[in-house]
């Protein structure tokens, strides 16, 4: 694998309600935009309108190619049910060349 490969892949957090995350991840498979979605339970504290709240929620840990974030970005927010639903892109610096490569395989 080249070595330009590493910096080629972003990891995104996304939260979502516990009845939705599955469904966002399933979509977000089936387009090509991500090759691994994780979901894991979560408890977030965070001020809406206003008003502090304290929500149990999924956190996604999604895995994709940096050229498929913007489109990711736009399906997300299609789908998800929040207003403004939490999607924060982290570039991944080094890793398994095996794991980028399957990575960059995997998306469109």
């Amino acid at each position: 694998m080249a070595d330009e490969n590493l910096s080629d892949i972003s990891v995104i957090y996304c939260t979502a309600p516990s009845d939705d995350s599955t469904r966002i991840a399933r979509e977000l498979l089936e387009r090509r935009l991500v090759a691994c979605v994780n979901i894991t339970p979560v408890r977030s504290l965070y001020r809406w309108e206003g008003h502090l709240c304290d929500e149990k929620e999924d956190l996604l840990i999604i895995k994709t190619a940096n050229h498929c974030v913007e489109d990711l970005i736009v399906a997300i927010r299609t789908i998800h049910p929040y207003e403004v639903p939490e999607i924060i892109a982290l570039p991944v610096s080094k890793g398994f060349s095996g794991y980028i490569d399957w990575v960059m395989n995997e998306t469109v």
